[in-house]
C-alpha cells in the first residue's frame, strides 16, 4: 500500500480509499453486513487505512456496519469519513439540509452509529441552496472545538459555491474545507476546468467519487447491462458516460489494458492514481477480488503517451454529480 498527505492537514491516508455505498441493504447489488465486514477486514488486510461513507447510505446502515467492523480494530490506525445533507427521515424537515440544527442532529446520529467518539473528516455531501453557508461553517466550526469532529471536508458543487466557502471560512476565522470529494474519472472530467485547479491552488485534498464510472471502466461497454448494478443502479442512468467519446475511451482502456496484461478497472484507476491532484479514490465494491485487484493498481506504470491515449477522445459532457 502506498500512502500520503491528505491536502493541506498531516493526516497520512493510504492512497486507495474503500468507499461505504455498498454497505446495506438500500438496494438490490449492495452487501448483507457480514459480507461487508468481511470487505472492510480484507481492506485492512491490505494496508487501506481511510473509510469514506455517509449517513444516507441504506438510511445509516453503512455508518453502523463501518462502525462495528472497526471496533476491534485500534481506533487511531484509521481515518474515518463520513458525509451530512440528504434526507434522513422524509417526515422530519430538519432531518436533512445544513442548517445549524440538522447538522448537530445529524452528527450526534452519524457518531452514535460509528460508535465514535470523533470522526476524522465530517464532510457536507451537496450544497445547501437554503442554508447560508456562514451557517453551515460556522455550526461545522463549533463541532471541531467540542472534539466531535478533526476535519471538514465537502462535496461536488460548483467552483465558484467552492471559493465563496473558503473565502467565507478566512473571513470569519472558521475551520476551512480541506477535503473536496468531487466526480472525477476518465469518463467524467468536467471537474478539470476550474474544480481541481482550485483544489491546487489552495492545496485540498482531492478524493474523487465513482473512480471507475460506476463500473463503465471495469467491463466492455455492450456488457455493461449484463450485471446487476448496470440493471438496477438508478443513478448511472443520469450519468453520460457513453456519450461524446466515451464508447472509444471504454475500447481504448480495453485495448491499453490488454497489452499491459491488467483489467480495465485496474488501467482506469491507474490513470486517476497518476494524476497529481489526486489524494485517494474513493473505491466502492461489492467483492474482495475487485478491491485486491484495485489495490493492485498502484503498481501500474502509465506514460506520458498512455494517459494521453486515454484521454484523446474525451468531449465535453454535461454537468454531473452537483445535485
Amino acid at each position: 500500500m502506498e500512502y500520503t498527505t491528505l491536502g493541506s492537514t498531516g493526516m497520512t491516508v493510504s492512497r486507495i480509499c474503500l468507499g461505504g455505498m455498498s454497505f446495506g441493504t438500500g438496494q438490490e447489488w449492495m452487501l448483507e453486513p457480514e459480507e461487508s465486514k468481511a470487505l472492510i477486514e480484507r481492506a485492512i488486510d491490505l494496508g487501506i487505512n481511510f473509510f469514506d461513507t455517509a449517513n444516507v447510505y441504506s438510511t445509516g446502515e453503512s455508518e453502523a456496519i463501518l462502525g462495528e467492523a472497526l471496533d476491534g480494530y485500534d481506533r487511531d490506525s484509521h481515518v474515518v469519513a463520513t458525509k451530512v445533507f440528504g434526507d434522513m427521515n422524509p417526515e422530519n424537515p430538519n432531518a436533512s439540509g445544513l442548517s445549524r440544527k440538522a447538522i448537530e442532529q445529524e452528527l450526534e446520529a452519524s457518531l452514535d452509529r460509528l460508535g465514535m467518539d470523533t470522526i476524522d473528516l465530517y464532510q457536507t455531501h451537496r450544497w445547501d441552496y437554503d442554508t447560508p453557508i456562514d451557517e453551515t461553517l460556522r455550526a461545522l466550526d463549533d463541532a471541531v472545538r467540542r472534539g466531535q469532529v478533526r476535519y471538514v471536508g465537502t462535496s461536488s458543487m460548483w467552483a465558484h459555491q467552492f471559493a465563496d466557502a473558503l473565502h467565507t471560512s478566512d473571513a470569519l476565522g472558521l475551520e476551512r474545507f480541506v477535503t473536496m470529494q468531487n466526480h472525477y474519472n476518465l469518463f467524467y472530467r468536467e471537474e478539470e476546468r476550474e474544480m481541481l485547479p482550485l483544489c491546487e491552488r489552495e492545496d485540498i485534498g482531492v478524493i474523487p467519487w465513482s473512480p471507475l464510472a460506476r463500473g463503465v471502466a471495469t467491463r466492455p461497454h455492450e456488457e455493461i447491462e449484463a450485471t446487476t448494478r448496470g440493471r438496477t443502479d438508478q443513478y448511472l442512468e443520469q450519468m453520460s458516460y457513453l456519450q461524446g467519446g466515451g464508447t472509444e475511451i471504454n475500447e481504448r482502456i480495453q485495448e491499453l489494458a490488454a497489452d499491459k496484461g491488467v483489467s480495465m478497472g485496474q488501467l482506469s484507476l491507474a490513470w486517476l492514481l497518476h494524476k497529481d491532484w489526486v489524494d485517494a479514490p474513493i473505491v466502492g465494491t461489492t467483492s474482495v477480488e475487485h478491491l485486491e485487484d484495485a489495490v493492485e493498481a498502484l503498481e501500474i506504470d502509465l506514460s506520458s503517451s498512455d494517459m494521453e491515449y486515454l484521454e484523446e477522445p474525451y468531449e465535453p459532457l454535461p454537468v454531473a454529480g452537483h445535485e
